[in-house]
């Protein structure tokens, strides 16, 4: 199931990862996926503040492949841009993620799709102006799928 929201404005893109982290149960596993400078660690950051992180704490993972954030919840952020192939998946121990009560945001998770879990959430954030971004949330597994609509209806009230 798919939902294609737009997001207008930063303000917007606030919104949303606000109402992401009020509709995503624990263990949620979020596949990011955009160009360069598309916003994923954006949203990130807006996930993470309406968790009770810190404001300025969340940046993007590229370098260190993986960033832990606690506060109300577990927020773990990877990055997998710059893995090779499937031995540096396995040598980050991305799998072992998969089984916490965290929010699991993965950018570039298009590049091992198919070593992800079955049930997880993917936004596909793609850039229509400077400011205007497109985003399109599927969902895989029933739950996540009530989880997708309940952050629509939420962004869109």
């Amino acid at each position: 199931m798919s939902h294609t929201i737009s997001c207008r404005s930063e303000a917007d893109t606030v919104r949303l990862g606000e109402c992401l982290a009020t509709c995503l149960p624990d263990g949620t596993v979020v596949g990011l996926n955009g160009t360069l400078g598309a916003g994923k660690t954006r949203l990130v950051q807006a996930v993470a503040v309406a968790s009770g992180i810190a404001d300025g704490i969340v940046v993007s993972p590229t370098f260190t492949l993986c960033n832990e954030y606690l506060g109300q919840r577990t927020i773990y952020h990877m990055d997998l841009y710059r893995l090779a192939d499937e031995d540096e998946w396995i040598e980050l121990g991305v799998e072992e993620y998969f089984d916490t009560p965290a929010l699991i945001f993965i950018e570039w998770s298009d590049r091992f799709a198919h070593l992800l879990p079955d049930d997880r959430m993917e936004l596909q954030i793609e850039v229509i102006t400077p400011t205007e971004r497109r985003v399109t949330i599927t969902a895989y597994g029933q739950d996540l799928a009530m989880a997708a609509d309940k952050v629509v209806a939420l962004f869109t009230e």
